[in-house]
């Protein structure tokens, strides 16, 4: 009988002849490739000296790519990018793994029972949902999943990351809770409160006072996300495309000065703007 060798913790190594293989499956073969690379003995060394924690920021980058090609409608691009932030997964799992806490198969048995729990309209036999009533359904059954963890936190805003982009995170406190009734009753009153935010940034500029100033820039920034999450649009992904205009047009500047024989650091700002505009109404 083979011998399977096994991690310090008892888990079996994968199945490195996987690597090379026809005859496996595609998710098989990445497991074996991870195990390989995070083995001490003749493993990537930049691979083995990895933890969670140096690895998160990849994980988040990656997903951010995602989003990147999705937006630029790059298909090949998005196969690419999936397997880079499958390969994060893969990765987490892999560690986890070494420290005896859980496997690949763990995580996917997770998330399927999850989506099961979550959807007994579709797999259970439940009444029909529209899509709202999803939403509430949803809701309740994560506040019930919390409680039976449990964990302490039963607020309505629990569970959303402090790592979100700020923007992004905002968005998701206003929804949550919005979906209790604690939202703007209409698009007016939000205009309404985005400008009494700025009268409060000017009166700050006023006092002179950076502290201050800092708190009523973030306060206009948290209506706006909630102007845009009033009008279903996702504050992060506006501004993300508004950063994207900015550069190209900026580049655009930066050509057209180039073929005259000039540069942005030579320019002053009448021309920059002159410029500017030209590119904008050619766009």
């Amino acid at each position: 009988m083979t011998h399977t060798p096994t991690t310090t913790n008892g888990f079996p190594h994968r199945n490195r002849e996987a690597i090379n293989s026809n005859q496996t499956s595609a998710l098989d073969r990445l497991l074996a490739i991870m195990d390989r690379l995070r083995d001490p003995d003749g493993g990537c060394p930049w691979d083995v000296e990895q933890s969670f924690e140096t690895i998160a920021p990849y994980t988040i980058e990656e997903a951010y790519e995602v989003a990147d090609a999705i937006e630029r409608q790059d298909m090949a691009d998005l196969r690419d990018e999936l397997g880079d932030l499958l390969f994060q997964v893969v990765f987490h799992s892999q560690m986890a793994e070494e420290a005896g806490e859980f496997r690949f198969e763990d995580v996917a048995d997770s998330i399927s029972e999850k989506m099961l729990r979550r959807h007994p309209h579709v797999f259970a036999g439940a009444d029909p949902r529209d899509a709202q009533a999803q939403i509430q359904a949803w809701e309740a059954v994560k506040a019930e999943e919390r409680a039976r963890s449990g964990k302490t936190d039963t607020s309505v805003l629990a569970n959303l990351p402090t790592a979100l982009p700020a923007l992004l995170r905002a968005e998701k406190l206003s929804k949550r809770a919005a979906r209790v009734g604690f939202d703007w009753p209409d698009l007016s009153s939000v205009f309404d409160k985005i400008e009494e935010e700025i009268n409060e940034v000017k009166e700050a500029i006023e006092e002179r006072d950076p502290d201050h100033i800092q708190e009523e820039i973030g306060d206009v920034l948290f209506a706006i996300a909630n102007l845009a999450r009033k009008l279903k649009i996702d504050p992060e992904t506006a501004l993300r495309g508004t950063n994207a205009k900015f550069d190209r047009r900026f580049r655009a500047i930066e050509t057209r000065l180039s073929t005259q024989g000039s540069s942005v650091q030579e320019a002053d700002l009448e021309t920059m703007e002159s410029l500017w505009l030209e590119v904008k109404t050619t766009e």
